[in-house]
Order: C-alpha cells, then sequence, then structure tokens
C-alpha cells in the first residue's frame, strides 16, 4: 500500500546498477499480433534462463477518460488502422507517487495494459494470471520496473498487468448518474474483458483467469469477487494483504468528502453540478493528493490517510453498478463469485506503519481511543470509543504508555487493524463458498527490500510489501539473486504456489511435497512461508479473538449479523 520514504535512495541505487534479464533480443523480428481491435508489435526479451517470451507493453483497453468523460465510467477502445507500437509502457495516471515520494504528471489517457507470454499460439491454452497493483488507490501502476514478468515464466504462465485510474480520478463519488463512483474498478473490468476477448491471441486460456493483487490490489480482488459486473472475466482469485472489509478500502460518506476536495481546490460550493464542472476543469495533477487536503481532525491520526476509495454506488436506471450493496451483507446473502481464493497477509504488515505511528506516540498514549478503528469510531458514542481505546492499550501495551522499545506491539497493533483481522472476517465469510487457501509470508531476507530499509531489522516478520519481491523481477530486487542459489529457491517456490494455483486451483496439486490444505472453520489451517515452511492452525488466535470481542461489543453490524 505505501513504500516509506528511505526506499527513494534504494529506487535510484538500484536503477543505476541492476543489470535486466529482459534485454531485448535484436536479432529477432518484433512479433505482430492482431487483437480484435487492431494490429499490436511488440518486442521479444530474455527469461532468467535465456529464453525468449514475449512482451507487449501499453495496450489500450479504453478510450481516454478525458473532459467530459473525466470521472465516468470507461469506454472500450476504438478500433484502429495500421499496427500499433506496443514495445514500451503506457503513461501512468496522475498521481502522487508514493514510490519517490513526488508528484507523477502521468496522463489521464492511461488505460493500458501489459501482456507477457511465451507463446502466441492461440492453441497453447496457456493459463492466464492479471495483477492488479496496489498503492493505497492513490500511487502505482503496472510497469514492468516494479512487476516484472520473469520469476512467473519458470512456470509456464501468462501474466497481465493493468493501469487504472488513481484517487480522485478514479474513485470520485458524487451520488449522481453522472458520477455514481468506482470509475478505476470499472476500468479493471473493462480491461478484464478485453483478456476476456483477446487473450487466446497471445496463447492464453479464456477460460483460465486468474486475477491476483496486493494491499488495495488485494482489495479491488475481493470486490471483483462481488461485484455482478465482474462475474464470468476470472476463475480464481489470489488477495494479498487486503480485502474489501479493511475501513481504507470502503468510502465514508464519499459525496461530503467530494465538496471538501472542491474547497481545497478553491471552490467552496454546495452545488453538486457547479462542484462537477470545477473538478472537470482542473489540470489532473491538481486532483492528486487530494485526500491529505480533505482529512478532518479526527482522520489526521486515526487510521491510514487513504480516502479516495471504493464505495457503495446509488441504483440508477440505463448504467451497470459495480458495488450497490455493503460487502458483508453480499458475503452473508452468497452473492460472490464461486471460484478458488488464495488469501493471506504478511507476518509483520505494520512495520510500515511504525515511523508514523511512533511519531504519534505522545498523542496515543494519552488518547488511546485514536487506535479504535475508524469503521467503529464512527458507529458507536465517545464513551465506548474511550473504553475501546483503554482496551486495546491493555492488551497490546499491558496498559502502559508505548515507547519506541515497544516496536513489535506497535507492529502486531497496525497489522491487526489495517490488514489481518479483516482478512479473517472475510475468509471467514467466505470459506464455505470454494475451496480457500490461507498463508501468512514470514520470510525475511535481502528480498524483504521495505523492511530492510525501515530502520526496524529488529521486529520479527515481513513487513507490508515484502512478498511481491518474491513474486516480480524488479528494479529493486533483481540483483539480490544472482549467484544466491537460496534465493533462487526461495523465489521459485513461492512463484509455484501461485501459479499451480492459477492452473488448478490448488497451489499444491501434485504429491509428494507439502500438501496445502483447504482452510475450514473447524481446522482452521494455513501455510507458514517462511524457511520453516509448515502447515499451522489458528493463525494469530490472539488477537483474532481480542478483535471479535470489540467488534461484538460496539455492535459492529457485520458481527452481529455472522461471529467469528
Amino acid at each position: 500500500m505505501f513504500i516509506i520514504k528511505s526506499i527513494e535512495k534504494v529506487v535510484f541505487r538500484t536503477k543505476q546498477t541492476v543489470r535486466c534479464f529482459s534485454s531485448i533480443d535484436s536479432s529477432k523480428e518484433n512479433p505482430v499480433v492482431t487483437v480484435k481491435q487492431g494490429k499490436l508489435k511488440g518486442a521479444v526479451k530474455q527469461c532468467l534462463d535465456g529464453s525468449p517470451y514475449y512482451s507487449f507493453k501499453g495496450i489500450r483497453y479504453g478510450q481516454p477518460p478525458v473532459g467530459e468523460l473525466r470521472f465516468k465510467a470507461p469506454l472500450p477502445v476504438k478500433p484502429w488502422d495500421g499496427i500499433r507500437d506496443a514495445t514500451e509502457h503506457g503513461p501512468v495516471c496522475p498521481q502522487f507517487d508514493m514510490s519517490i515520494i513526488d508528484l507523477v504528471e502521468g496522463n489521464e489517457d492511461c488505460l493500458s495494459l501489459n501482456v507477457y507470454t511465451k507463446s502466441l499460439q492461440p492453441s497453447s491454452k496457456i493459463p492466464v494470471m492479471v495483477y492488479i497493483h496496489g498503492g493505497a488507490f492513490m500511487s502505482g501502476s503496472g510497469n514492468a520496473e516494479t512487476y516484472g514478468p520473469e520469476y512467473f515464466f519458470q512456470h509456464d504462465v501468462i501474466v497481465v498487468t493493468v493501469n487504472y485510474r488513481l484517487e480522485v480520478l478514479g474513485f470520485l463519488c458524487l451520488d449522481t448518474p453522472e458520477v455514481p463512483g468506482n470509475a478505476g474498478l470499472k476500468d479493471q473490468v473493462l480491461a478484464l474483458r478485453w483478456v476476456k476477448e483477446n487473450i487466446s491471441k497471445f496463447g492464453g486460456d479464456p477460460d483460465n483467469v486468474t486475477i491476483f493483487g496486493e494491499s488495495a490490489g488485494g482489495a479491488c480482488i475481493t470486490y471483483h469477487m462481488l461485484s455482478p459486473m465482474s462475474q464470468g472475466l476470472f476463475h480464481k482469485a489470489i488477495a494479498q494483504s487486503g480485502v474489501c472489509l479493511s475501513y481504507w478500502a470502503i468510502a465514508h460518506k464519499p459525496a461530503e468528502r467530494a465538496f471538501r476536495f472542491g474547497k481545497a481546490l478553491g471552490k467552496d460550493t454546495k452545488d453538486v453540478n457547479e462542484l462537477l464542472q470545477h473538478l472537470r476543469s482542473v489540470p489532473a495533477l491538481e486532483l492528486a493528493r487530494l485526500g491529505m487536503k480533505s482529512r478532518t481532525q479526527d482522520e489526521k491520526f486515526r487510521g491510514l490517510p487513504i480516502y479516495s476509495t471504493p464505495t457503495v454506488e446509488k441504483k440508477f436506471e440505463g448504467q451497470e453498478q459495480f458495488l450497490t450493496e455493503d460487502p458483508v451483507d453480499l458475503l452473508l446473502a452468497g452473492k460472490v463469485s464461486k471460484v478458488p481464493l488464495l488469501i493471506g497477509y504478511n507476518s509483520a504488515e505494520g512495520i510500515l506503519i511504525l515511523n508514523d505511528h511512533t511519531k504519534k506516540l505522545e498523542i496515543f498514549n494519552k488518547d488511546p481511543s485514536y487506535l479504535v478503528p475508524r469503521e467503529i469510531a464512527t458507529t458507536v458514542s465517545k464513551e465506548k470509543i474511550d473504553e475501546f481505546g483503554q482496551r486495546i492499550k491493555q492488551f497490546y501495551f499491558g496498559g502502559k504508555d508505548a515507547t519506541k522499545k515497544d516496536a513489535q506491539a506497535i507492529t502486531d497493533l497496525q497489522t491487526d487493524i489495517n490488514f489481518s483481522y479483516q482478512t479473517h472476517r472475510f475468509l471467514q465469510f467466505f470459506q464455505n463458498v470454494a475451496p480457500t487457501f490461507l498463508y501468512s509470508f514470514d520470510y525475511t531476507t535481502d528480498l524483504n527490500i521495505v523492511k530492510n530499509v525501515s530502520g526496524f531489522d529488529d521486529v520479527k516478520g515481513a513487513c507490508h510489501a515484502d512478498d511481491l519481491f518474491y513474486l516480480f523481477h524488479s528494479a529493486m530486487s533483481g540483483n539480490y539473486l544472482e549467484g544466491n542459489d537460496e534465493l533462487k529457491k526461495i523465489v521459485y517456490q513461492i512463484t509455484k504456489f501461485w501459479a499451480d494455483f492459477a492452473k488448478t486451483g490448488n497451489p499444491t496439486p501434485t504429491k509428494g511435497g507439502i500438501d496445502w490444505r483447504p482452510y475450514t472453520s473447524a481446522t482452521k489451517e494455513y501455510l507458514l512461508l517462511n524457511q520453516d515452511m509448515k502447515l499451522s492452525n489458528n493463525l494469530d488466535k490472539a488477537r483474532v479473538d481480542f478483535w471479535n470481542k470489540i467488534y461484538a461489543d460496539a455492535g459492529h453490524p457485520s458481527i452481529a449479523k455472522s461471529s467469528l
């Protein structure tokens, strides 16, 4: 979700020194593929073992969402004549890029995707893995500098990565027919429709598509499982470190916040049409990081600073809605894709938030009610919030004021509030629907890029986003594998779990090794992904039980309807 500031230095340094395995083989002609909309010219590149693969970047799947189309659902790309170049990435969405801690102008015309494949024969029927990037719904892209496909090519799959609209451009909601919300998720739906329609031209099997994503991308994956717009577009799902039940993944009073966006831009109005016209008129980059400028006083200290997010849409005649009911209601009613699910989180996600938390220790110690999650704090009395804050302080810190020496306890708290507990809730609601596999990612090696630059090396476990460097070849991690057979084995195994799941719906389909069994409410089995690699039960049980009681005592609707 976030990439902390010290990574900026790592990105700069490694981009100067990394020797990319994916150099273009100039001895071969650029391949040309004909999709439904026209012809595309790609490039031939090299896998880690030197074998070739085909790269098609910057493929337009939607029309430019500009002018009157800004904030609206995307329209399919129009057919073209001639051959379009697909050797370079398309523009990224205008954004505040958290990897470099700066604004990136990009271009609103950013609806493109990338396809990487080892075969261009339609008869190949290769399983397809479509990756939705994270970045707090405000940052990131599907570019190969971060999400290179080379590790997955050890397992005979096709990798697709997607750009979609971010922050206000992608998630503004005015509760009107013109701007009902969820444009960024509808971008992803259009990309999935493009994949279904065209992936066979790249050797892919349109009837064997797995969607996967991390953090905000993981939340997107679980939203697609609930959305009627996404039904039939995928056949398996992998959600890493994020689900749609998390408070940061769903908007709270988004139309009210939209007017605060306008005020931050100098347009203080109560007229929704006047607000829309103004938001359409300002340069796209001025819409980046508006969430930070629209925070309430409470939000400055409570929860993660993520405010332009998916929302429950109002129903409007003649429109496709992505989501019109609360995700918990949909789960409890069984209105969810009945596809195999691989789901989990990193063992120390909260390391990412340690630095920010320690800066606010004085505030949290004086008023621990700020530790109460936003979705509870907005539904109970001030007295209840205070009581819950004291209970949280007692459970994680023994009732004492926290200090910087309590890094492990702070990490556990932030892991639970922001990532792990909601994963357990989604899992519990879904596990009877289809085969579901739970994991805890706990590797700590040189590939834990985020943790290794965080300054908190002494905290146990894997930080938020550390798992990405075991799945994707990137500018930040590529050199670490050279000459390191142990790391190569770990990367091979993790990507094999993911690829085998994409192929079969089971991460361990062959006998003779680990038998990763599906999660059930009776056994609560999960696989611990670390050097020990073992099956276990009741992941983080004491902490899950604590939060069950908090939510139940809060009378939270989701707990009242179905208890863990």
